[in-house]
């Protein structure tokens, strides 16, 4: 079986509504990291929104075929157009232990 990393960004205190989409999609669980972002006044000015510091960092390891519905879900519900202003982005994983 091939897996991915799926690893979402999100405000702070978000990260339950981007599982919640997740889990929906066939996700099982995943790790919340608690991190700090930085970004610059002509990113804000680009894409029209305020950064805000204080983000959540969601790692969820899935299998490659339900990774789309599991990005597409997460991003519906706390992309960039939200309030979470997140962005959601996957990795190849090339080998699982522990499964």
């Amino acid at each position: 079986m091939e897996f991915e990393l799926i690893i979402v960004i999100v405000n702070a205190n978000y990260s339950e509504i981007a599982m919640n989409a997740a889990r929906e999609e066939g996700a099982r669980g995943g790790t919340i990291v608690h991190a700090r972002g930085t970004g610059t006044k002509a990113m804000e000015e680009k894409y029209g929104i305020i950064i805000t510091p204080e983000k959540d960092m969601i790692l969820i390891l899935v299998s490659k075929d339900i990774r789309d519905k599991i990005l597409n879900a997460v991003y519906k519900a706390v992309g960039l157009a939200t309030d979470g202003q997140g962005i959601a982005f996957s990795l190849p994983v090339s080998e699982v232990v522990g499964m």
